[in-house]
């Protein structure tokens, strides 16, 4: 059985601590013109340069008409670009830009500030057990379908 804190499901938990941070951080994006998906999206490209949308999407947890709703405005702003697959002629490949490179790194010092700001009252330990959960738990969900799916 799944533990309960305070008569909650552990997964409304997170979900709520999830857009409680989203919010917070949010907030701080706005500065660089950027949403907490965008943010993201510039994140995950510049780690996997080439993803295609459909990467992206299962990546974010969206649909790909939601993904490529967002990248129109990020590619619209010159921070990504969109090329023909070498290969596969229905995909397109995704590449963070020069400016989408910078825009990110103006952001980033913000977004990390904001999370440790959040986190001051965990001690080291704390968060480490924190993000060892969530990678457990991450992990076990990319295993069969019937154990979370």
């Amino acid at each position: 059985m799944g533990e309960q804190t305070h008569g909650l499901v552990v997964s409304f938990m997170v979900r709520h601590t999830w857009l409680s941070m989203r919010a917070a951080i949010g907030v701080e994006l706005e500065e660089f013109g950027l949403t907490v998906p965008q943010f993201a999206t510039l994140m995950m490209v510049r780690t996997s340069p080439g993803m295609s949308v459909a990467q992206l999407a299962r990546s974010v947890g969206s649909t790909r008409q939601a993904a490529n709703e967002m990248l129109a405005a990020l590619e619209r702003d010159g921070l990504i670009t969109r090329s023909p697959h070498p290969t596969d002629r229905r995909t397109h490949q995704l590449h963070v830009t020069g400016l989408g490179t910078t825009r990110y790194e103006q952001a980033l010092p913000a977004v990390l500030r904001r999370e440790a700001e959040l986190e001051e009252g965990l001690t080291g330990e704390q968060r480490q057990s924190a993000l060892t959960w969530m990678s457990a738990v991450t992990a076990a969900c990319q295993e069969p379908a019937e154990r979370c799916g």
